[in-house]
């Protein structure tokens, strides 16, 4: 496995710590805890994680299975290299809202008991992907949004997309925390 996917491997590793040093002991009253009407709680957004990640669990098995190969349109996309780029400032950039792209990515508004375990097991699961997937050539190899399908980009860029759409995330729920009004802990040992 080379350095590259040694580093996205070892970053997202560092998602799933930071989740859980953060919110691992938080009550389930408190992950589910919104600032606002129209705010995501701390559980939606590591929910929100969840479910975009999986969204490309289709491309890794293809590309697991050695079956996959580049469409038309990724072969001829003129957006691919700025798509990747756009991609990765879009979710760097914490100042700049956006709304979900599709509502199947939008988490409920209660989420059950237990997501800071299920965040860290999706992590670990996201990670045997990329490993499995590890000689693929990432540079090369261009998929498509699962959410819009003229746009283009590196699997290598998909990877930074992975990491940094997670860290974007993970400084939303760190300002659920933060905010006004937020639950002190019933527990003690939780404060």
């Amino acid at each position: 496995m080379d350095e590259r996917i040694t580093s996205i491997i070892s970053d997202m590793n560092a998602v799933a710590a930071d989740a859980k040093a953060a919110f691992g002991g938080l009550s389930n009253e408190q992950l589910n805890w919104k600032p606002g009407e129209k705010s995501w709680s701390i559980a939606q957004c590591l929910d929100h994680i969840i479910k975009t990640n999986q969204e490309f669990y289709p491309e890794f098995a293809k590309l697991a299975s050695g079956t996959r190969k580049n469409n038309f349109w990724e072969n001829i996309s003129p957006f691919t290299g700025w798509g990747g780029r756009f991609l990765i400032n879009a979710v760097m950039e914490d100042s700049k809202k956006a709304k979900a792209p599709s509502k199947s990515i939008v988490p409920p508004s209660d989420i059950e008991p237990g997501i800071v375990d299920r965040f860290a097991e999706h992590i670990a699961e996201v990670n045997n992907k990329i490993e499995s997937v590890a000689e693929t050539d990432r540079r090369k190899t261009v998929v498509t949004s699962p959410f819009l399908v003229i746009w283009t980009y590196t699997l290598d860029d998909a990877y930074t997309v992975l990491v940094e759409h997670s860290n974007r995330h993970l400084r939303q729920a760190k300002r659920v925390l933060e905010a006004e009004g937020f639950p002190a802990s019933s527990d003690s040992a939780n404060a």
